[in-house]
């Protein structure tokens, strides 16, 4: 009887240790009231998941790293066989370090698609470095300008519960669930606010950015490192120290609707008849951004602007007065991701002719205030290129980010966009072939590593200066403005003008009425009165040109 109570006994234990941990809960549940049953069946389930949330979140990260360091690896191997060549000279190693950069470019791409999340938006900035990196390369890269994400509808609407602790139909009477527009960072889907009935755009950050950003980030900061190590002289670890800093201010939506806010009022106080229309955030979380609904065409859209009779020359030299407003204007808030897309414009009919259009200007994740000292440095050098005082242009080149002499061509070439022979004699005469003969010229030789090595040691902030200034480049050659780009120069010579101006009188300390004080403000005056005349001869001289039908001449920047 003990033997066999016992043996009954071994057998029910053996047979409990070799069961499932699951069964073996449900039996122990089987003693317990319905209550604790149920509570304790709960927690063995959610334990269960979690574990399989783990390891599949594990199973994903070494899947993405293992595509990084494969692509890495292979990169840097093929590099490096090629470049340890001596026959740099031969046509042969020309056509094989143009497919050297076209395999690399092509697995970096694959990866990218496959990594998908910041690494998209990574791709997408990539190429527009065609002035750094191979054609190849960029032209490689040009896919993912299209190949944005577009998340699911239940995938937005689960984000939504998540951070807000309601529904999508909580807030909106309507919804469309398919969106208007996709980024690599979050997309936009029209709505209507159900307590008032307002339609509004809403943008969604993508749902699975929170799991990878920051691994991404970090195997982003490691590759740059890495490529440092093997190829020093191509140090292109600023691009990830920028990423660094602004993605997590452009994953929190609440910083853009702050953002948002202060250029509205900054405009509304500082620029009141300017054009620009930021439209009004309702709400914003984390992940979740309701604004006011403002639509709108390209600005380069010319078939648009030719029907509605708005003036090409008009909305080139506004966009132009608005970004200069935000590099020269004192505590002017400057927006860190200019380029067509975020910008829209739209006939007004309660304005006159020319300045008949509003110009809507979206996506403020980042914004930066550029320093007092650094933008009168840099207003200080455009009037010294206005004035070919090249002895001035390299004393604020220094200022503005450490500048020696010997960096000093690269550094003005990139700022104007022009040949640094050009910038001792005239910078509004016109970019001929020549010139450009002789800048292509350059970058085929050492000026890209040299290029490289001064992006990396000058203030951020410079290089979103300069990604202003190709904006606005770009978007008057895409307008064929009667006038030429030349306008735009002359309108960032004014501003420069005045921000020296302001510098100069905030520097006379005490009364006015003093003899030293008169003197200095009389200078003050006389230099300003200077360089105004100089640009309204300028002015003057385009009015002439236009009238006679000299077209498009002139191009200086």
């Amino acid at each position: 009887m003990r033997h066999g109570s016992s043996s009954h006994y071994s057998n029910r234990h053996n047979d409990r240790r070799s069961r499932p941990v699951l069964l073996r809960n449900l039996d122990w549940a089987s003693m317990c009231d319905h209550k604790q049953a149920r509570e304790l069946g709960g927690s063995v389930f959610e334990k269960n998941g979690r574990r399989h949330e783990q390891a599949r979140h594990t199973y994903i990260a070494a899947q993405r790293c293992g595509r990084v360091g494969v692509v890495l690896y292979m990169n840097i191997a093929d590099y490096r066989k090629i470049l340890k060549r001596e026959d740099w000279d031969d046509p042969k190693f020309q056509e094989d370090i143009s497919a050297c950069h076209k395999r690399c470019a092509l697995r970096t791409l694959h990866a990218m698609e496959k990594n998908g999340s910041i690494f998209i938006k990574l791709g997408q900035h990539l190429t527009s470095l065609n002035y750094l990196l191979p054609n190849e390369w960029c032209d490689t890269f040009i896919p993912l300008q299209d190949k944005c994400p577009v998340s699911s509808f239940p995938s937005i609407d689960e984000m939504v519960k998540l951070d807000t602790g309601k529904s999508l139909e909580d807030y909106f009477s309507e919804f469309a669930a398919e969106p208007i527009g996709a980024a690599s960072l979050a997309q936009v889907h029209i709505a209507r606010l159900k307590d008032s009935g307002e339609r509004v755009a809403v943008k969604v950050q993508h749902p699975g950015l929170d799991e990878w950003a920051a691994l991404d980030m970090w195997l982003t900061t490691n590759t740059f490192r890495t490529l440092k190590y093997w190829f020093p002289e191509y140090d292109l670890t600023w691009l990830s120290d920028e990423m660094e800093v602004s993605l997590p201010k452009e994953l929190d939506f609440r910083e853009e609707g702050r953002n948002a806010k202060r250029m509205k009022e900054y405009f509304r106080d500082h620029v009141p008849n300017s054009p620009l229309i930021i439209p009004e955030v309702k709400w914003a979380e984390r992940r979740i951004l309701v604004m006011e609904y403002i639509t709108g065409h390209r600005p380069d859209d010319l078939e648009y602007l030719d029907a509605n009779g708005i003036s090409r020359d008009e909305v080139s030299a506004a966009l132009a007065r608005i970004f200069n407003e935000m590099v020269f204007g004192d505590g002017a808030p400057l927006h860190c991701d200019p380029h067509g897309g975020n910008l829209a414009i739209r006939i007004n009919d309660n304005k006159r002719k020319p300045r008949n259009f509003d110009i809507i200007l979206y996506d403020h994740g980042l914004h930066r205030e550029i320093p007092q000292n650094l933008r009168r440095a840099y207003a200080h050098m455009w009037l010294a290129v206005l004035d070919t005082d090249i002895p001035k242009m390299r004393k604020y080149a220094y200022e503005i980010a450490g500048i020696g002499d010997d960096e000093f061509p690269i550094f003005a070439s990139a700022i104007t966009g022009r040949d640094y022979t050009v910038l001792t004699n005239d910078v509004t005469a016109e970019r001929n072939a020549e010139e450009k003969r002789s800048l292509t010229d350059q970058l085929g030789e050492d000026l890209i590593e040299k290029l490289v090595g001064l992006l990396g040691r000058v203030p951020r902030i410079i290089l979103l200066i300069l990604k202003t200034n190709d904006l606005t480049r770009s978007l008057d050659e895409n307008l064929h403005t009667s006038q030429g780009p030349i306008r735009s120069f002359l309108i960032l010579a004014r501003y420069a003008a005045h921000c020296v101006y302001k510098e100069q009188l905030e520097n006379i300390r005490g009364s006015w009425i003093w003899p030293s004080n008169i003197l200095r403000l009389s200078g003050a005056v006389f230099e300003y009165a200077k360089v105004a005349l100089k640009l309204r001869i300028y002015e003057y001289y385009l009015a002439a040109r236009r009238r006679l039908g000299f077209a498009n001449v002139a191009p200086p920047v």
